[in-house]
């Protein structure tokens, strides 16, 4: 996921409960994904190694707007309702402004 200069990243930690982290991810997966259909041009869904009861929701958005309009919309709405009593609340999302990325290409083969 790669940004430019002054785009929005958001974060959201989710922290399941006991015995439900397969279902919320199994349940959320989708959920993630759909902010492409709201005007990001990232995302990541995120599992921690070492707690796997933690996840974290990654998107890369031009503006907060985008965000505000996948987080209300009905769709994702019915998400979370769903996903009630899977995870631990509040959901506190944090924004981050990108300054800088970067990626390595691998070299392309010449024919």
């Amino acid at each position: 996921m790669i940004g430019k200069r002054g785009d929005s990243l958001l974060e959201i930690n989710w922290i399941t409960n006991p015995f439900r982290a397969e279902k919320f991810r199994d349940l959320w997966l989708p959920a993630a994904e759909a902010v492409l259909d709201f005007g990001a041009t990232g995302w990541s869904f995120i599992r921690s190694g070492d707690d796997p009861q933690h996840f974290v929701q990654l998107a890369l958005f031009a503006n907060k707007l985008d965000f505000e309009r996948y987080w209300y919309s009905p769709e994702i709405t019915d998400y979370r309702v769903q996903a009630t009593g899977l995870f631990q609340v509040p959901i506190q999302p944090v924004w981050y402004t990108v300054e800088g990325t970067g990626v390595v290409l691998p070299e392309s083969v010449e024919s």
